[in-house]
């Protein structure tokens, strides 16, 4: 990383690393790692941007209590983020709470093709428990009241002291009518006030979209006053995790259709298409997508502070290390968010997904989006460079042949950056 030139550093503590059983005393091993990690990362001039929860909630708390489908979960993450802030807060300035809460909320809790996997739906996958109709906005809830915890934790007992910030994150597709049609175009909005209003406009305004309200009527949860008041502004920060733009279209549910029955997707009435040669696993560069997404959350939400958390291209494992489709990817991407702050977008930073080859949660050693190629068959994880690591070092380091103008303004809002 020092080589590259990176300026800044993101992964993610994993709770059950820390703090096994969920609560109680810290594994002396995990944080030991934790340690000498971000130590590391500071001695070689890398600034460390920690996510506290990336999906791995400790078993002990789902089988207590069902995890996020419960209000305990508040209490507990709020002690979790105390023994982080505690342990670690010195050396680390920027905080996220929950990475892609949006797409977690909809891929644990309605579709059910991540953990814990709740559904009641078979699109993706038999789920032994769960219910689709209700359980993803009871976990969304529940995400923004244990941030607003932790934010208002932060604040009042660290913040004056170590001096970070803390933010939230969310998934954001890029989204696009599939045509010209009024309901096309509604259906469009519909989707922004889901995926995006359904997590922002409570952080930025205090509640949520009144489209969400109308649709989801008893099945949304309340806030309490109190509750508005400790979620609205808790969020320093948004986190975007942005790969792809898709096609949006009306595809209102039929009356007939039980509630019980209710998904994520059938509730905001639409149905997504990919674009072009695109697919669950491979996408094409829609660098427009990002922009537009970026604009929207000026326009919307008050134009809040941004860091693009995680972006980039998946090829198949093993493929050439002559990455050029990633390194177009990459750049094209890079002068999308340029052209956001050009236009008064306050995006403060950019995280390439990923440093290196790794383990993917969906497709496992299948694709792979590092910018170093690790040879999973060999004993000592060989690492080789692609063209991408070659590419970005140089753009980094101001040796890549760009715009002089482009690359004065990168620099004074970008952190060159990779996330792991």
């Amino acid at each position: 990383m020092a080589e590259m030139g990176l300026e800044a550093f993101r992964f993610s503590i994993s709770w059950t690393r820390l703090i096994p059983n969920g609560r109680g005393p810290l594994n002396p091993k995990g944080l030991k790692f934790y340690k000498n990690l971000i130590k590391e990362l500071r001695s070689h001039g890398i600034e460390p941007h920690v996510t506290l929860y990336h999906y791995d909630l400790p078993q002990t708390l789902e089988d207590e209590y069902g995890g996020w489908i419960s209000r305990n979960i508040i209490e507990d993450f709020t002690a979790y983020a105390d023994a982080c802030f505690k342990a670690f807060g010195d050396d680390v300035k920027l905080w996220t709470t929950i990475n892609e809460a949006t797409i977690f909320a909809i891929a644990s809790y309605s579709e059910g093709f991540a953990p814990p996997g709740h559904c009641s739906s078979t699109k993706f996958i038999n789920c032994s428990t769960g219910n689709s109709s209700t359980e993803p906005y009871i976990a969304g809830h529940n995400m923004l009241l244990a941030h607003a915890s932790a934010s208002k934790l932060y604040k009042l007992k660290y913040k004056s002291k170590q001096r970070g910030t803390i933010g939230f994150s969310i998934y954001a597709f890029g989204l696009s009518p599939y045509s010209n049609s009024k309901d096309d175009e509604m259906a469009t909005q519909r989707a922004k006030d889901f995926l995006f209003g359904w997590m922002l406009k409570p952080l930025i305004f205090g509640d949520y979209p009144d489209e969400m309200k109308r649709i989801l009527g008893s099945r949304l949860p309340v806030f309490s006053e109190e509750e508005t008041e400790q979620v609205r502004g808790s969020s320093d920060f948004v986190g975007i995790i942005h790969y792809m733009t898709v096609y949006v279209k009306n595809s209102r549910p039929t009356s007939s259709l039980s509630p019980s029955r209710q998904d994520f997707f059938t509730d905001v009435g639409v149905e997504t298409i990919f674009m072009g040669n695109s697919s669950f696993f491979e996408w094409e560069a829609n660098p427009w997508g990002l922009e537009s997404v970026l604009e929207y959350l000026k326009q919307s939400y008050n134009n809040p502070p941004i860091y693009i958390l995680e972006n980039g291209k998946p090829m198949k494992h093993g493929s050439m290390l002559q990455d050029t489709p990633r390194v177009e990817y990459i750049q094209a991407y890079i002068g999308a968010a340029l052209n956001a702050i050009k236009n008064g977008s306050d995006t403060r930073g950019y995280f390439v997904w990923s440093m290196i080859d790794l383990y993917e949660l969906l497709s496992g050693y299948m694709y792979s989006y590092g910018m170093y190629y690790v040879n999973f068959s060999d004993p000592g994880l060989k690492r080789s460079p692609k063209l991408s690591a070659s590419w970005y070092s140089g753009f980094l380091n101001g040796s890549v042949d760009v715009d002089p103008q482009a690359i004065s303004l990168l620099h004074s809002n970008f952190s060159g950056s990779s996330s792991l």
